[in-house]
């Protein structure tokens, strides 16, 4: 029996409707779910694939059929969907990325693409469905829940900047990855008595770089949380370290707070001192996953699947206080996150 509440002649526009509020239904009325689907959307995190593995094989041995979905949204309305059993997701623990692979589809952006992944979703008879990924991919598993069918999200993202849960999947090695490779620029800019201006991700949030901005001794952090004065922030704090007989100075600044080469260039014609950028970028999203992002991957998916189980739908799993608990997508998607001012405070105190 179709769980679809619209179909493509009637259905309204989709940020117009609520999802079905499935914790004041009867649950005796409401199917079991028997198949389940799985995908990763939005940009790639290390721990997706302990996410995979946990939603696959918790699923299994709960009596359930797991299905993976190749290429986020945009393979779920073209149908890339096939089986997984316990062997599909052997040796994919340690490895960084998404085995299933991701994308981002401007056709599920649209309400009718929105449709044609449900109509997929009926055509291989798949009760609900579970999203990995950030915020761009639960509005798209919102709008699913909308038109009826049962979604679960889990939190997988590099940025953290999710507000609904503390921490997100791959963050942890994230940090750990730039902060590998700014311990190694720190090597060559003190043989050099350089400044190295390095960018990390953060388009929105800051977390990464004023993280590991604190962790490696940078001079500077600049964070899009944050205005900042050049001559103030940047090169004073460098003339200060450079008075005080410093040979080398690290800056750090996230994506969405400035460019890496143009401050580098503005450092050196201040003050003469050879700057270079380093950009980053994606090399973040690589790696092996840490400990702490594969178990948190591995019981977040166990969350997930008890969810459906108990019949507990459009839910997304969160971390709070240091547990794993699960909060309704349309509260969730309303909540608000920020850096705490104290925590700014305090990485300004050790500059």
């Amino acid at each position: 029996m179709s769980r679809l509440l619209y179909n493509e002649t009637d259905l309204p526009p989709i940020e117009s409707l609520r999802a079905q509020n499935y914790d004041k239904v009867d649950k005796d009325t409401v199917e079991p779910v028997k198949r389940v689907g799985v995908l990763t959307s939005g940009g790639d995190a290390p721990g997706m694939n302990a996410a995979i593995r946990a939603v696959v094989r918790c699923g299994i041995n709960s009596g359930l059929e797991v299905f993976g979905v190749q290429r986020g949204y945009h393979g779920l309305w073209k149908g890339e969907i096939k089986q997984l059993d316990g062997r599909s997701v052997s040796e994919t623990l340690q490895r960084g990325g998404t085995f299933l692979m991701t994308a981002r589809s401007k056709s599920f952006m649209e309400d009718q693409g929105v449709l044609k992944g449900a109509r997929m979703m009926e055509a291989y008879e798949l009760d609900a469905l579970v999203v990995i990924g950030g915020d761009g991919s639960y509005k798209g598993a919102r709008a699913l829940a909308r038109i009826g069918i049962p979604v679960i999200g889990m939190p997988g993202t590099i940025d953290n900047d999710i507000a609904s849960t503390d921490y997100t999947i791959g963050y942890d090695t994230a940090m750990n990855t730039a902060l590998d490779c700014i311990d190694k620029l720190r090597d060559t800019a003190s043989s050099h008595e350089r400044c190295s201006v390095i960018e990390v991700m953060g388009r929105h949030a800051g977390y990464i770089a004023l993280n590991v901005g604190i962790a490696s001794g940078a001079e500077a952090i600049l964070i899009p949380e944050v205005p900042y004065d050049f001559n103030k922030d940047v090169l004073r704090i460098i003339l200060d370290g450079r008075n005080r007989g410093k040979k080398h100075y690290i800056v750090i600044v996230a994506e969405g707070a400035g460019n890496a080469t143009e401050l580098a260039k503005q450092i050196e014609e201040a003050t003469g001192i050879e700057s270079r950028p380093t950009i980053l970028g994606h090399l973040q999203r690589g790696g092996s996953p840490t400990l702490r992002d594969r178990t948190t991957a591995s019981l977040m998916g166990i969350r997930a699947i008890d969810c459906l189980l108990e019949k507990r739908f459009n839910r997304l799993i969160v971390e709070k206080n240091g547990k794993i608990d699960d909060v309704d997508i349309e509260e969730g998607l309303e909540m608000t996150k920020t850096i705490p001012e104290s925590f700014i405070v305090d990485a300004m105190r050790l500059s």
